[in-house]
């Protein structure tokens, strides 16, 4: 059981897309790595701020309604890349989460308008907008940086 006010870490990655704090959950093999490094490089090419948090194991904890991210200490700054192994990435050392992307392993099919209920989830007593999304579908990346400006503008 985790103490009162100490963090809980998700399998997870985390990072910042221009003012957004994203959390992509996902099992393994779910493609939360190659679409953190995808997002990362599409934003930081069209010359918006992009910066990983943290791969695999992030620290959630509540602070004041919102949500922070942080990396977990043994692993920060580092991210599997499958086929080059691990790769040291500048980080950022926390961020607040604005929005969640559940990633499903493999292809498949995405709904096409979830129900109200399901646009939502609860992280540690924090309410964020949530989106399924496949990692390995082509257009993931465009649909994930659609949701986050979405989510900035509401």
């Amino acid at each position: 059981m985790t103490p009162p006010g100490a963090p809980v870490y998700v399998h997870a990655n985390a990072l910042v897309l221009g003012e957004c704090g994203l959390l992509l959950r996902g099992a393994s093999g779910a493609g939360k790595s190659a679409l953190t490094l995808q997002l990362i490089a599409d934003w930081r090419a069209r010359g918006d701020f992009a910066s990983l948090v943290g791969d695999d194991r992030i620290a959630l904890e509540a602070r004041g309604g919102r949500l922070i991210a942080r990396p977990h200490p043994a692993i920060r700054g580092l991210i599997e890349a499958r086929g080059l192994g691990l790769l040291r990435l500048p980080y950022e050392p926390a961020c607040v989460i604005g929005a969640v992307v559940d990633l499903g392993a493999g292809k498949g099919e995405t709904r096409r308008l979830p129900d109200a209920a399901e646009r939502t989830t609860d992280l540690c007593g924090v309410k964020l907008p949530r989106l399924f999304e496949h990692g390995a579908n082509a257009g993931a990346a465009a649909r994930i940086a659609a949701f986050i400006h979405e989510v900035a503008i509401n």
